[in-house]
């Protein structure tokens, strides 16, 4: 049960795990490798490298693996949606069993350290099902695309679907994975530690200059480097217009106890919205988390709205006990669905980026910790083509031109109405809203508690309009996704500076 019967505001990764472990660097240091970010893709880059010999340094903002890492729904799985034949068709069957053969491989790389600590791995089926006939044509060719590419995959009837209601058929890909993230991500960081590397926490990276060495420059000293990687979930030192490059989503996950037997599977929908299920064991119970309501960030309405619809779904099918968990995760998604893992930008050899893993950071993260470590060592990896930052492709450029015009669209628009705004605001609890003052557009909002905060409602990024969040009570970019919490801090880039406070006024 979640304390006093009330459901909690976080994920179960977060609140089954302590807090900080590492301490803040004491000064200027020199090393091999410094990683930006302590998620699963620094930490897996991180080990990685140690395990080669290198001396390596993590610098992380907050906790590790309190990030996207610690939001995650944790499938361990090659299986990424209706994703191989849309690969098949848009880059070849070369660079398509690179992304298959990538993320496979950081299934059974998952499963093999997780001996070594408890992440609470099992193996698990995962399934991409189809809801009706429609869409069953499109899983079919979707299973017969995975298994042409050498994933354990096949196209199986409804009969053999685990779900308490009908479905069309799926694909399933057998002995795939899941686990606790952050205890996984723990486990990463002591490793690197026992190989004599450092991680440290609340350390935020303010500057970058790459040359030999490069430089980190970080709230508590100055990080020397033969190489630096980023992997900051959006990368922190945007060399390549990343945030052009990529929509932003955030999905919502809710954690329920249910009274009927669970699924066994993982299971993962066509349709729209799609519903995303899968059971973790916690405290000797069964936990179902339900996840879906995806949309972009600082776009779509209410999120609370998002979240009724997911405990809608759940009570329709499952016998809710109780909903003890609600949280949310954003991901960011490369127009053409395949991560960017490789040289950070067009100006230096050696600086390197982790990003783009569109909702599958999982396998996505351990891969790229395996391709930046034979770019570093090598100056190679069999896998990098398909996932290489400097790519360009038909798939990407139809995207780009009517993502970028909606993101100008948005920007007008929100200038627009903040000039409208009110002076003044009443809100209650939980509420927040812009409103217009000599300084410009002012976010206020109200806490539970009662506290009123006033911030500069303009993103630092690219001077966009944020929006209230009610779900997640954050200020939200609906250009390019930044967030920030009501008193400002910055949550998700691309925006690398707080909002400034500014003074609260009600009506």
């Amino acid at each position: 049960m979640s304390e006093h019967g009330r459901t909690r505001d976080e994920s179960p990764w977060l609140a089954t795990t302590d807090g900080p472990r590492f301490s803040a660097p004491d000064g200027d240091r020199a090393v091999d490798v410094a990683v930006v970010g302590a998620g699963i893709a620094g930490l897996s880059t991180a080990a990685r490298l140690a395990e080669d010999g290198s001396s390596v340094a993590v610098i992380e903002r907050d906790r590790v693996g309190a990030a996207v890492t610690g939001h995650t729904t944790a499938k361990v799985t090659s299986q990424h949606g209706l994703k191989y034949d849309r690969l098949l068709d848009t880059v070849g069957e070369k660079r398509a069993r690179q992304y298959a053969e990538a993320n496979q491989d950081a299934v059974e790389e998952i499963a093999r350290r997780s001996e070594g600590f408890d992440a609470e791995f099992e193996r698990r089926d995962a399934y991409v099902y189809a809801e009706d006939s429609d869409s069953r044509g499109q899983v079919r060719d979707e299973a017969e695309a995975a298994e042409r590419l050498g994933l354990p995959a096949e196209f199986v009837g409804s009969e053999d679907v685990d779900l308490p209601y009908e479905t069309a058929g799926a694909v399933r890909f057998t002995e795939q994975g899941q686990f606790h993230p952050r205890k996984y991500v723990l486990g990463l960081a002591d490793f690197v530690e026992a190989k004599g590397g450092a991680v440290f926490e609340e350390t935020r990276a303010t500057a970058l200059r790459i040359d030999e060495p490069c430089e980190v420059e970080t709230t508590d000293g100055t990080l020397t480097a033969d190489h630096v990687v980023c992997a900051t979930h959006f990368p922190v030192f945007d060399r390549g217009s990343y945030f052009a490059r990529m929509q932003t989503k955030r999905s919502h996950v809710i954690g329920i106890r249910v009274t009927s037997e669970p699924p066994e599977g993982m299971y993962y929908n066509t349709g729209d919205p799609y519903r995303s299920i899968r059971v973790h064991e916690l405290d000797g119970e069964p936990l179902v988390l339900v996840g879906g309501e995806n949309h972009e960030t600082g776009r779509g309405g209410s999120t609370d709205e998002r979240y009724d619809r997911l405990e809608t779904f759940a009570r329709a099918y499952f016998d809710v006990e109780e909903i003890e968990y609600r949280w949310s995760t954003q991901d960011y998604k490369p127009f053409d669905g395949v991560p960017y893992i490789g040289r950070l930008g067009p100006v230096g050899e050696n600086a390197y980026v982790a990003t783009g893993f569109g909702g599958w950071g999982m396998t996505g993260g351990v891969a790229a910790g395996e391709i930046i470590t034979g770019l570093i060592r090598d100056g190679q990896h069999p896998h990098q083509d398909v996932f290489s930052p400097a790519r360009v492709n038909g798939e990407s450029a139809k995207t780009f031109v009517p993502h970028n015009a909606a993101v100008g669209a948005h920007f007008a628009a929100d200038w627009a109405r903040s000039l409208l705004a009110d002076r003044e605001a009443t809100l209650r609890p939980g509420e927040g809203t812009v409103v217009k003052t000599d300084d410009g557009p002012v976010g206020v909002s109200r806490s539970e508690s009662g506290e009123l905060n006033a911030v500069s409602a303009i993103c630092p990024h690219m001077k966009c309009v944020l929006r209230w969040n009610d779900g997640e009570t954050s200020w939200d970019c609906p250009c390019h996704g930044s967030r920030f919490t009501p008193e400002g801090r910055v949550l998700d880039g691309p925006a690398i500076e707080d909002l400034p406070r500014r003074n609260a006024r009600e009506k």
